[in-house]
């Protein structure tokens, strides 16, 4: 055991494996939040958030966990994004064209990494370094056997850590000494996540949300302000000359009573009077707590349409733009996430329980199966195109893009749709007619193309060219395609001239396009593409004869 190293060559303790390195530091167990929210000003914050960046964080820490707890609004987009990730699977690969040996490494991890319990627990913690930027979870070891298997992972506060001094991209614990204690080899996880680039006192997401987090509340507390005053008239009491004190409290808990129970008494001579307070607007305080809420949401998900629609900018398509980047930022998280798991868990795993870990080229490594989501109906389509006109398509490609997977040999699967047989000749040697529409409307394009191709019998050379440009300008001189493009267009303009911004377009077109109708003008696009496709196949074969 005494052997076994960690990634960076450095021989790890075996006190480790059976003691967590925080047991002894009782006091951080004991420690309480402080909640430096309690009477936030931009002040305050300012210097919180600058003494984090010199290297103590527990203020900043602090903070960023009563954000969470105080505003709904944060709390329901991180959640958002956190569990997006846990609905992707993971699993341990081995490297590229691996060995026997390799192969059953990776397997072993992976049987392993399924037996930790909690494991969509973890993913949610490490998560937790969006926010702060970094997550740390102390491994609780245990042999069951002759395996080495992490019994419980502990969620330790991101206030129990400090920066280095020597180097602000090291975490190390705080145990009272001036640069902290160095964390333990195979005794933590260790997930550093960068929303932004930075050392990592500043590369949490919190530091960004912070701003907007104080704004917002201060509209909250004025909108409250504004309630208590004008959201219910002024009593006004009047007590006589010579009135006594006792008389004057009397009145002014009977003026006080009438806010709450709408009931009291008052001593005869004097009177309550109730005066409307002057006009008072909530607007301005709503107006700036829904710009701090949709700037949250940018800085989260990386849009607003996935998290609130006001009815107003919210549709349908710009929702879907929306989601895709949410898709990226899901992404980077795996990407993010993929590493620390290979070093911390997959890695000690590995060698704790006899694997090979020599070469750091060939050592397992965690891979999250990201796809992108795709419309399966055209790539299908798309598919089916590509086959038809000779491209070799594997099989195995195909399976696994569509998730389905291979048939076991004998098991009964799905058969084509047989086709139409083909037309039977007439006994004058014509052909029926089809019963296929499709086919019956190409046939009767390809008699019209051939009939007007055919109609001239001129031996000038490209004659047929010109009969092309003869009837391209004919539909121009009927107006044809300009009645098609006006009735497909006509209503698309007159809405676009309605929308409130670019962005409103943008979402009003790709609303619209699915309705549109463009048959006709496809229709008489594509008979004109038919048909100057044969020009050119007879005009080539009437130059190779000659």
């Amino acid at each position: 055991m005494a052997t076994i190293v960690d990634v960076n060559g450095n021989p790890i303790q075996q006190a480790v494996l059976r003691e967590q390195q925080t047991a002894e530091l009782t006091y951080l167990h004991r420690e309480y939040a402080n909640h430096p929210a309690r009477g936030m000003t931009p002040y305050k914050l300012a210097r919180l958030l600058e003494e984090a960046e010199r290297g103590r964080l527990q203020a900043q820490t602090d903070l960023f966990l009563d954000m969470e707890e105080r505003d709904a609004h944060i709390y329901s987009e991180m959640s958002k994004r956190k569990r997006a990730v846990l609905n992707i699977e993971w699993t341990v690969e081995p490297p590229k064209n691996p060995s026997a040996r390799e192969k059953r490494d990776a397997a072993m991890v992976q049987e392993l990494v399924s037996d930790i319990p909690g494991k969509e627990d973890m993913i949610l913690d490490m998560l937790d370094g969006i926010g702060h930027g970094f997550s740390m979870l102390e491994i609780e070891w245990q042999q069951l056997g002759a395996s080495w298997l992490p019994k419980t992972l502990h969620h330790r506060p991101q206030s129990w850590f400090q920066i280095s001094q020597n180097d602000q991209n090291v975490i190390r614990l705080r145990d009272n000494s001036p640069d902290g204690a160095t964390l333990l080899p195979f005794g933590w996880i260790q997930h550093v996540h960068k929303a932004k680039s930075g050392y990592v006192s500043r590369s949490g997401l919190h530091r960004v949300l912070a701003w907007p987090y104080l704004f917002k509340h201060y509209a909250v507390r004025d909108l409250a302000e504004l309630l208590e005053i004008y959201g219910m008239p002024l009593r006004l009491g009047k007590y006589p000359s010579g009135a006594g004190d006792a008389e004057k409290s009397a009145l002014l808990r009977a003026v006080t009573q009438l806010g709450h129970s709408a009931a009291g008494i008052i001593p005869e001579g004097m009177s309550i009077e109730f005066e409307n307070a002057s006009n008072g607007t909530e607007v301005p305080f709503s107006v700036m707590f829904d710009m701090m809420e949709r700037a949250q949401s940018k800085a989260i998900l990386g849009g607003t349409l996935t998290s609130q629609a006001d009815g107003k900018t919210s549709t349908n398509a710009l929702g879907e733009v929306h989601n895709e980047v949410r898709h990226d930022i899901q992404a980077s998280d795996c990407r993010q996430l993929a590493p620390t798991l290979s070093r911390d868990i997959v890695y000690p795993l590995l060698v704790l329980n006899g694997g090979q870990a020599d070469n750091p080229r060939r050592r397992p490594r965690v891979v999250f199966h990201v796809s992108e989501p795709e419309d399966m109906g055209a790539l299908a389509t798309n598919v089916q195109t590509l086959v038809n006109i000779g491209l070799p398509v594997g099989q195995d490609w195909a399976y696994e893009k569509f998730n389905i997977p291979k048939p076991k040999d004998g098991e009964a699967t799905l058969q084509p749709q047989r086709q139409s047989a083909a037309p039977t000749p007439a006994p004058d040697g014509s052909e029926t007619p089809p019963t296929d529409p499709s086919v019956a409307a190409n046939r009767s394009r390809l008699h019209a193309a051939l009939a007007i191709l055919r109609g001239t019998d001129s031996p000038q050379p490209f004659q047929d060219q010109v009969q092309m440009d003869k009837a391209v300008d004919q539909l121009g001189q009927d107006g044809t395609l300009q009645r098609q493009a006006v009735e497909l267009l006509s209503d698309v303009l007159k809405r676009l001239q309605e929308a409130p911004s670019a962005d409103a377009a943008l979402g009003l077109l790709a609303e619209l396009f699915p309705d549109m109708d463009d048959s006709a003008l496809q229709e008489s696009l594509a008979n004109m593409l038919f048909a100057a496709d044969l020009v050119g196949r007879l005009t080539a074969d009437d130059s190779d004869q000659a």
